[in-house]
């Protein structure tokens, strides 16, 4: 059988309104009967769907898409990125480039989502984002990519082979930056280093590079509160910073 058929017959049985049980039974489904004597009580009522457990859903944007031509979440993720950086598209706002990166940071939430990042190619658009002339989109495109390291060291070794960590280095440490684009950077810098020490190894370079760390042996991408020093030290920084 359809694998997405499967998924709903399965649905289906799990989500359907149970049937009036017969005396003895556990549990009784109550139907409204309004204008009814025999109708129970409204706190009777209510208890009785409290004895009834919610019903459970599997049913996954892959599924929904099947049964009813809606678009997956991946389709989401490219349309998202599509829509902000179109550049030929003048009725398209700030505003609507806004949402639709609103909209797809919640979709890479998911670790599949994030995972997919590369399968979709979206990652070279996204990073490239780190280098938009618009304040906003660059600090939405840092919030992005730290959602999609966070705790993933998948995303975190793609993230790295990209070429991204320079990118974010350079946002957090910049002194002509916005400080809300800083603090951004910082934070998915943050979530790119932490326990992926290939990562934290080059963060450090960079930022020796641009006066932000010392010299001296490298930092362990394990010891949280090493890696906290070092991104506390880029937010006190960034605060100082350009405001608007």
């Amino acid at each position: 059988m359809d694998k997405n058929l499967n998924e709903l017959l399965r649905w289906g049985i799990e989500n359907s309104v149970p049937k009036e049980s017969t005396p003895g039974s556990e549990t009784t489904a109550f139907r409204a009967l309004p204008n009814s004597e025999d109708a129970p009580s409204n706190g009777a009522a209510a208890a009785a769907a409290a004895a009834v457990p919610p019903p459970k859903s599997d049913l996954t944007p892959e599924v929904m898409a099947a049964l009813f031509g809606g678009p997956s979440e991946a389709d989401l993720m490219k349309a998202a990125i599509e829509l902000i950086t179109d550049r030929t598209d003048t009725s398209i706002t700030l505003e609507d480039r806004l949402t639709a990166f609103d909209n797809f940071e919640q979709l890479i939430e998911s670790l599949d989502n994030a995972n997919n990042l590369e399968k979709l190619s979206l990652w070279t658009p996204l990073l490239d984002l780190l280098k938009h002339e618009e304040q906003e989109l660059r600090r939405m495109a840092a919030w992005c990519v730290g959602t999609a390291v966070q705790n993933n060291v998948k995303t975190q070794e793609r993230l790295l082979a990209m070429g991204g960590i320079p990118h974010l280095v350079h946002l957090a440490t910049h002194d002509d930056e916005h400080e809300a684009v800083r603090r951004k950077a910082v934070y998915a810098l943050s979530s790119a280093v932490r326990n992926y020490q290939p990562a934290m190894d080059v963060a450090h370079e960079e930022l020796k590079k641009k006066g932000h760390a010392v010299e001296g042996d490298k930092i362990d991408a394990a010891n949280m509160d090493a890696v906290d020093g070092v991104m506390n030290g880029l937010k006190e920084k960034a605060a100082k910073g350009r405001k608007n």
